[in-house]
């Protein structure tokens, strides 16, 4: 028992540290969410392996030398006549010892639990409120005004980090001089991460979904998961997103990305719901892209990238001209993934490098859009460009300083909406469920009280009654937090849900 309390401690305090130096604070929902599909290439591969062997193998490692050292130990005695020590000196020695085995199993169990914040985890399954009472299905009530539609993922795009009163320079100049408010485009003023949030499938599910992304007690009861760190067989299959709508309407949906997609099985989540294409790693090597190109830890350059996504766009317009079927290009930057690259393209001219990649990312993004502005491609495309979460502090962030504690930590975002009107103003103090109805209508599809999922369109000011957003601010926090497992339930079991599932 004292060798198992060792171990365990020691694998749940190395744990602890390890999310702590790459992630910071996170919830058990992240934590277990990207133990599945885990990849070694292409997927934070260094991480990966820090983690196979900080803890899964320095732990038993340092186990059994203990239990190695005390059964040497105890043999030497037996030869040499038995323990010589008083019985005072055993009693002490049998105390420390004991104090030291619990001091390991308690200071572990704490780290761990104060990391990824079990104590929240615990409060959520009390909670009285389900997502599923205020769930909407999203209803399109007319799509004769559709049109191509352009989502852009940044990755970690926090719009805090453009504060130059708290940085060295503004990272997101370039882009916000590519999609001016004096040119028609609009955003979110103090878009907010939802609560609960803060990684990227978390963000893709909020704005494309319209749900947080959860799923602990009702994954494993539904079989919508095989063994832990295996695949999924699909990735909330109960749930209508983004994509579902769009195929329902006619659209081509494509997504590029520069990392490996099966890594948290965004690949799942995208294929069973309406994207046709999906390019990532294995793609730009088959391409013959140069390894000075890749981040070994995750994958291709957003230089690169953002070249791929011009030649996409140009074949996508042109097919949508030809055959009128609209399309759906949705991509996810790389390059400021924690800890951020710094490719050859980029020039550091900041003290903290993190900004500068900051900027080299955004002004390929600009590039991409103006672009498509030089080939006239705003004329009949949306474009909807967005951080997928706030910027994640780590034990060794240089932003740390700065934003541990800032108060209106805000999502960037920019909309741009073909012949919308300059002179109107979205809805502001949204978080990222919103964005899923606001997404539907920039691509023209107009939907029933403008609400989908959680969210309702920033578009519109006023939110219907009996709305998850009409909810008192505290009571919707809950909500949000809440386990929900009559809701998520149905969410992962998708088409295996039964017939009286709740709705």
């Amino acid at each position: 028992m004292a060798y198992i309390l060792v171990w365990a401690g020691l694998a749940l305090l190395i744990a602890a540290v390890v999310i702590r130096v790459y992630w910071g604070k996170i919830s058990v929902g992240q934590m277990l969410l990207n133990l599945v599909s885990v990849e070694t290439d292409g997927g934070g591969g260094a991480i990966v392996w820090t983690s196979i062997l900080g803890i899964g193998v320095v732990p038993l490692v340092i186990t059994i030398g203990i239990a190695l050292r005390q059964y040497f130990r105890r043999r030497k005695r037996r030869r040499f006549g038995g323990d010589k020590r008083s019985r005072r000196s055993q009693w002490i020695m049998h105390a420390v010892s004991t104090a030291l085995v619990i001091a390991v199993a308690v200071s572990g169990t704490t780290a761990f639990a104060t990391t990824v914040d079990l104590a929240e985890y615990i409060r959520a399954a009390n909670s009285k409120y389900d997502i599923g009472d205020y769930y909407v299905e999203p209803t399109v009530t007319s799509d004769k005004d559709k049109r191509n539609l352009v989502v852009i993922y940044l990755e970690s795009g926090e719009a805090t980090l453009g504060d130059d009163k708290l940085f060295e320079k503004d990272p997101f100049t370039t882009l916000k001089d590519a999609t001016k408010a004096a040119d028609g485009w609009q955003s979110v003023d103090d878009l907010r991460q939802y609560e609960g949030g803060g990684w990227t499938m978390a963000g893709l599910t909020a704005t494309q979904c319209g749900v947080p992304l959860k799923g602990m007690g009702s994954i494993t009861s539904t079989g919508a998961l095989n063994q832990l760190g295996g695949e999924v067989d699909t990735y909330l299959g109960g749930v209508t997103c983004l994509g579902d709508v769009l195929d329902q309407h006619g659209y081509n949906s494509v997504f590029l990305g520069g990392a490996n997609a099966s890594f948290a099985a965004k690949d799942v989540f995208l294929k069973g719901h309406g994207y046709s294409t999906i390019k990532d790693l294995s793609d730009w090597r088959a391409a013959g892209e140069p390894e000075n190109n890749f981040r070994s830890d995750w994958g291709l350059s957003d230089e690169r990238l953002m070249a791929y996504a011009k030649e996409e766009i140009d074949e996508l317009h042109a097919e949508a001209e030809k055959t009128g079927q609209p399309f759906n290009l949705s991509i996810l930057t790389l390059d400021t993934h924690d800890p951020v690259h710094i490719f050859d393209y980029c020039n550091v001219d900041t003290q903290n490098a993190s900004i500068s990649v900051f900027a080299c990312s955004a002004t390929q993004v600009a590039g991409f859009v103006n672009h498509m502005k030089e080939k006239g491609y705003l004329d009949d495309t949306a474009v909807v460009i967005m951080g997928d979460h706030v910027k994640q502090l780590n034990a060794g962030d240089p932003s740390r300083e700065q934003l541990d504690g800032y108060s209106n930590r805000s999502i960037f975002n920019r909309i741009w909406v073909p012949g919308g009107d300059k002179n109107s103003e979205l809805r502001s103090g949204l978080d990222q469920l919103n964005l899923y109805p606001t997404i539907l209508e920039a691509a023209g599809l107009a939907l029933q009280d403008h609400e989908a999922g959680l969210g309702v369109s920033a578009f519109v000011s006023e939110v219907p009654d009996g709305s998850a957003q009409a909810m008192d601010p505290s009571a919707y926090a809950e909500l949000l937090t809440s386990r929900s497992a009559r809701f998520y339930a149905e969410a992962w079991a998708g088409e295996d849900a039964p017939d009286d599932a709740p709705q």
